[in-house]
């Protein structure tokens, strides 16, 4: 686990054991004070890849999680 998992890890926890309201409430307000909308900028290849993967959705070519997880299994053996 590096440090950034760590250091979440370390939150989640802390916040799911508090009772302190005001706490949570600070907390709360800390994220939403920095909230920003991350803007990615793609290339033209990630658009094209992203078409793809649209039109292949859209024509039933996928398969479900659990499906893949079975395949994978039986591949590995």
């Amino acid at each position: 686990m590096n440090a950034l998992d760590h250091i979440k890890n370390s939150l989640i926890d802390r916040i799911l054991v508090t009772q302190n309201e005001k706490l949570l409430e600070a907390i709360s307000n800390i994220f939403e004070s920095t909230q920003t909308e991350d803007v990615v900028n793609l290339t033209s290849e990630q658009i094209e890849m992203l078409e793809m993967s649209e039109q292949d959705i859209a024509q039933g070519k996928y398969i479900s999680e659990d499906d893949l997880y079975k395949s994978d299994n039986e591949w590995l053996g």
